[in-house]
């Protein structure tokens, strides 16, 4: 097993999901009265987004996409959210509703636009096992997160977060250039 390809896949699928940008927005909803179910939210996220690995290159040649095509798109999607996180802006609209187990938690805080475009596209970079054992570890930090949130706020402060979720905005841009440049390569080819 390729541990520097597990790590290289987990820190990408990371920056994406932004477990750690997410916190702030969960402390603010159980301030606010509302209660986040950790497990259900993490199981409906894990669905979600082990549905899209498994089932989107399949989606991909039903409507005759091939995956360097999706890649390309998926990093110029990525690039876009690292901007969001960098500039702090919102270029994505934000779907608002009471339940916040299910949306805007799981979907599409979590288990959003960016993190499955992410998943199909890093199977053009790194082996199936490698992306399942990646996502599966961040699942397990999103749930750690989750059941810990106020706490780790509490512990870490506002500026530490802040500080994270620039950081991880420009691993994730960097990421979505790495990304655009291997696979437009591969179209600009054939």
């Amino acid at each position: 097993m390729d541990y520097v390809s597990i790590i290289s896949a987990f820190m990408v699928i990371f920056a994406v999901v932004d477990t750690i940008g997410v916190l702030p927005i969960l402390v603010d909803l159980q301030k606010s009265g509302k209660t986040i179910q950790a497990y259900k939210t993490t199981a409906i996220a894990t669905s979600i987004l082990f549905a899209f690995l498994f089932g989107g290159e399949w989606l991909l040649k039903l409507f005759k996409v091939d995956l360097s095509s999706f890649a390309v798109a998926g990093a110029i999607v990525l690039f876009f959210l690292s901007l969001e996180m960098i500039l702090e802006t919102h270029i994505f609209k934000q779907n608002n509703t009471d339940d916040a187990t299910v949306i805007p938690i799981a979907f599409p805080l979590i288990a959003g636009p960016g993190s499955i475009t992410t998943l199909i596209s890093l199977r053009s970079e790194f082996e199936l096992p490698v992306i399942c054992i990646a996502l599966a570890a961040n699942m397990l930090v999103v749930l750690f997160v989750l059941k810990m949130s106020t706490k780790i706020q509490q512990l870490t402060g506002a500026t530490f977060t802040y500080i994270m979720k620039k950081f991880f905005g420009i691993i994730l841009l960097a990421m979505s250039v790495k990304l655009f440049t291997s696979n437009i390569e591969v179209l600009l080819h054939n």
